[in-house]
């Protein structure tokens, strides 16, 4: 079955050749030009991937990435013609998988869409859930516990620390990181994998200034801590 790709776009100039290719590319596109066609297309068959505009007629593009990720994982892609660093942080920390700033190419659209189902391949083979100290995550459930309390993350504050996690004990390089846990065609800069490692430190950590869990190795990258013997 062809992978169905959701493009939340009220430009026709952008949405339809994007559905063109997207179709010659093997890819099963729909189009809403409104936040209220995407929910009701949304609500009908959950695409494999979501393209989703940031200014839309009816709202912010923000919100209903939002209002996606309190049910479900499906993979999201932001389209924006706004590329300031902080736009690209805040769609991210909401949920977003990858930040794409108009104009862009679809062919890098497609190849970051591939991107991100490789990942999602590549990490459904680990599913068995992991503990290390009073931490454990499930990837099957995309929960976190620490000391059997719930601990609330947002989607790539999750695949960040099940990357982590998954490499243990090991000092994990930051584009490595970066190309796993983001995307191999990311163009940002890696501040950002500083602010979500800050953000997951304060969630996980007894002492966020003296982490015990994720630790950084200068000049190289991060590492978790070595799971109890």
């Amino acid at each position: 079955m062809k992978p169905r790709v959701l493009v939340v776009e009220d430009e026709t100039s952008i949405s339809e050749p994007l559905a063109a290719h997207l179709a010659r590319e093997g890819f099963t596109p729909e189009v809403a030009g409104t936040i209220a066609a995407a929910r009701e297309a949304f609500g009908r068959d959950e695409p494999d991937v979501v393209l989703l505009d940031v200014m839309l007629p009816d709202g912010d593009g923000r919100d209903f990435c939002r209002e996606m990720r309190t049910h479900s994982d499906v993979p999201i892609v932001m389209l924006t013609a706004r590329g300031e660093e902080v736009d690209r942080i805040v769609g991210l920390e909401l949920g977003a998988d990858d930040y794409v700033v108009k104009p862009f190419s679809a062919g890098e659209l497609v190849a970051r869409i591939r991107a991100i189902q490789r990942r999602g391949r590549s990490s459904g083979a680990r599913r068995a859930p992991m503990t290390v100290g009073a931490i454990t995550l499930d990837p099957s459930s995309r929960s976190v516990t620490k000391d059997g309390e719930p601990v609330e993350l947002a989607a790539k504050e999750f695949d960040l620390l099940a990357m982590l996690m998954s490499r243990a004990g090991e000092v994990v390089g930051r584009e490595e990181i970066m190309d796993e846990v983001w995307d191999p065609h990311w163009f940002g800069p890696t501040k950002t994998l500083d602010v979500h490692i800050s953000w997951l430190r304060k969630k996980i950590e007894d002492e966020p200034s003296t982490p015990r869990y994720i630790t950084t190795v200068r000049g190289v990258g991060f590492r978790f801590a070595q799971p109890d013997r």
